[in-house]
């Protein structure tokens, strides 16, 4: 049987049951915040990809801070992930944090990946099966990470940007977080906008925790931007802004990239 390789970077419910006995098909559980339970439920055969402890620079002054090419290529070594595998990610709230697990693996060059519409809730309202949680104990994989360097942005490149409006920056957080009616859910964290900003919430995207309509989301982005314009997604610590670069993909942007601290780093290193 020849590898899977996927055409776009979405999947269905549907499509996933019809495909989890595929050979190089891995199924991981991407959702953030969350501790290994052997009382909680998963896809069948799925892997825990724990952003926090595993897939974030450990010590970092920011959260979900971007690891290097070295910890992510061991860690998804011991995931069993190797080169060709065809990567289904999901979370428990149905687009959220599979999103930025799905950009980390683009990030380090691996294209072959997916993000599962709807994630484990519509998995559950479709009665499929489902397990245990359980750690993976399988073999360990041949997973190369090759960093692209554009696929990041960093304070010092958000700086130039920021000034010289060399990409429009879209902001994924609520439009009340974007016009500073909303306080930040991170104690300390003052209200503000990267300059020359604009905003499209993530939240804008989904609907009953399921991507909406390609030509939905394509309407939206044509509306902020160009199709051959650079973008630079930011939200608030780097997790729904991959959102963004979800449904940018989908739409047919190409020229897209991800601020890793986002306001939460903004913020905290800058006055106005």
């Amino acid at each position: 049987m020849a590898d899977l390789v996927f055409k776009e970077p979405v999947v269905t419910v549907n499509w996933l049951k019809n495909h989890l006995s595929d050979e190089n098909l891995v199924v991981l559980d991407g959702t953030i915040n969350k501790e290994f339970d052997a009382c909680l439920m998963q896809i069948p055969g799925a892997r825990f990809f724990d952003i926090k402890n595993k897939f974030s620079l450990q010590g970092a002054p920011f959260p979900s801070t971007f690891p290097s090419a070295q910890q992510f290529e061991q860690e998804a070594q011991a995931l069993g992930i190797n080169k060709n595998s065809a990567i289904v990610v999901y979370d428990d709230k149905g687009i959220y944090s599979s999103a930025r697990v799905w950009w980390l693996f683009k990030a380090f060059g691996h294209r072959n990946v997916a993000v599962l519409s709807g994630g484990f809730p519509s998995w559950k309202i479709a009665s499929f099966s489902t397990e245990p949680m359980k750690l993976y104990t399988g073999e360990k994989g041949y997973f190369k990470a090759n960093l692209k360097p554009d696929a990041m942005k960093f304070f010092e490149d958000i700086k130039i940007a920021s000034k010289n409006k060399t990409h429009t920056i879209v902001d994924a957080r609520s439009k009340e977080r974007f016009n500073c009616e909303e306080p930040e859910p991170r104690e300390g964290l003052r209200m503000g906008t990267i300059p020359n900003s604009v905003n499209l919430p993530f939240t804008n995207l989904i609907q009953d925790g399921e991507l909406k309509s390609k030509k939905e989301i394509k309407s939206m982005f044509l509306e902020l931007v160009n199709k051959n314009e650079p973008i630079i997604f930011s939200c608030g610590s780097g997790i729904t802004a991959c959102v963004l670069a979800l449904g940018a993909e989908l739409s047919g942007y190409s020229n897209i990239s991800v601020y890793d601290g986002s306001w939460t780093e903004w913020g905290s290193l800058t006055e106005s």
